[in-house]
């Protein structure tokens, strides 16, 4: 069976469509997404993000393999729905209209 993410990232499986390259990206995820599925997700990937930033720590950015690359992107999505989840309560930033965010530079991988 093919697996989105190295091993001892299992539990983020049923969620590979985290995995997402881009801010701008991320942000029409999270925004499109109900507080349901973005709790889900966070509930599963937040436990994890110690032992991950551990582990891409150990991981060189030049030639990155496609796992680890996933396992990065769904952190950077884990980022993107904390404030949603923590603070919230709600996709999108309370009071702020059609506001959006546009990153102006990206993790080079």
């Amino acid at each position: 069976m093919t697996t989105v993410f190295p091993a001892g990232f299992h539990e983020l499986e049923p969620f590979a469509h985290w995995a997402i390259q881009g801010e701008r990206a991320r942000y029409a995820k999270r925004v499109a997404s109900t507080m349901e599925e973005l709790q889900a997700f966070y509930d599963v990937a937040f436990p994890l993000l110690q032992k991950g930033t551990v582990y891409l720590e150990q991981v060189g950015m030049e030639g990155i393999g496609e796992q680890d690359r996933n396992l990065l992107w769904a952190f950077c999505s884990l980022v993107t729905v904390a404030f949603p989840v923590e603070a919230w309560g709600q996709p999108r930033v309370p009071d702020s209209g059609p506001a959006g965010i546009h990153a102006v530079v990206e993790p080079a991988v």
